[in-house]
């Protein structure tokens, strides 16, 4: 079985590596037909390795991000076609971002291309149920085309190693980008609350004192008990996951929060780290609490500080969560688990 993987997407990107792992793991080889030259010179160049390999493989799969690709897709191939949405650019950017107002006409074209390229494809991938129900209602997609994956994680990089922890510091972990359903602001929210207690400090990792709001809190107040490190190379990450006592997954307020599943979290379980994220319906199709991570109240700073100390207060409590966390994540979400159902439906398409 080959399937053609198609796209202008980044190779190291999580979603695709791990997809792309997930298959070959499952004896399904993989072409990648893939373009990252700037401008329209992509089209082109997909078009041209398209040809070469267009009679070696049985289905497409349009990897992430793929929705302005689908119709260049859909007039190349008349085989089978799978599309990794894995998310909405119109939730994203107007909805969640709000980059674009709502009445825009940019706004329109978003919602159109996710629109059509799910219309289009045969197939198409989420991470959650609950992503794939906002997809249903908003474009109005029968649920019957749609499939989930879970983000999950490569443990050939985030896995457990063996660290020196600092004893005069309990570090609390939290890498993001800033983008709104993150909540960083909730996160100093908490660093706030517990800035007298003796030992916490936050490790916050990535462009975040470039964000607006940031900006302005570091105006106001001189954060003693965080430390803002600047973006760093994969690797490096899961050192500063491996290192920590604790890692924060998302709070924002934005209702793209509740649908999504990050990967910050998976990497996290996969170094048997405890995780502390807010209470959704996504986590919760996945996650128990108090089992496999601890939850807090969406967009509350004060209730994650007390599950911070919650956790630190209690070694074994800790360590159990971690541990069940890491079983759960070895047993599901590794590369060759979380691509099951896609291999599933790869198997079917062959099969008609």
């Amino acid at each position: 079985m080959t399937v053609c993987y198609f796209g202008i997407y980044n190779k190291n990107y999580a979603r695709n590596k791990i997809i792309i792992a997930g298959l070959k793991e499952n004896g399904i080889k993989v072409l990648e037909c893939n373009s990252r030259e700037p401008s329209l010179l992509k089209y082109f160049n997909l078009i041209v390795r398209y040809w070469k390999i267009r009679n070696q493989f049985n289905i497409m799969i349009i990897g992430f991000p793929g929705q302005t690709l689908m119709l260049l897709a859909k007039l190349l191939c008349r085989k089978k076609i799978i599309f990794d949405a894995f998310t909405s650019v119109y939730d994203s950017y107007v909805c969640d971002r709000k980059l674009v107002s709502r009445k825009s006409l940019k706004a329109k074209y978003y919602y159109f291309l996710d629109w059509l390229s799910c219309r289009l494809a045969d197939n198409v991938l989420l991470d959650t149920e609950t992503h794939i129900d906002y997809f249903v209602k908003t474009f109005k997609i029968k649920k019957e085309k749609f499939t989930y994956l879970y983000v999950g994680s490569t443990p050939e990089t985030f896995y457990p190693r063996k660290t020196t922890q600092k004893k005069d510091k309990f570090i609390i972990h939290f890498h993001a980008s800033g983008i709104p359903l993150q909540g960083i602001e909730y996160v100093l929210d908490a660093a706030e609350e517990l800035e007298d207690i003796s030992k916490v400090c936050f490790n916050i990792v990535g462009g975040i004192q470039a964000v607006p709001a940031v900006q302005r809190r570091l105006i106001s107040r001189n954060y003693k008990n965080v430390n803002f490190i600047a973006p760093v190379p994969i690797n490096e990450l899961a050192e500063n996951i491996n290192q920590a006592n604790i890692c924060l997954g998302i709070f924002g307020n934005s209702l793209k929060t509740k649908r999504v599943v990050p990967n910050k979290i998976f990497e996290a379980l996969a170094c048997k780290k405890p995780v502390i994220t807010a209470k959704t319906a996504a986590v919760q199709e996945i996650f128990i609490d108090k089992e496999h991570l601890l939850f807090c109240r969406l967009s509350d700073g004060k209730d994650l500080a007390q599950k911070i100390l919650k956790l630190k207060e209690c070694d074994n409590f800790r360590n159990q969560i971690a541990e069940n966390g890491y079983k759960l994540f070895i047993s599901k979400f590794i590369p060759k688990e979380v691509v099951k159902p896609l291999v599933k439906i790869i198997e079917k398409g062959n099969e008609d």
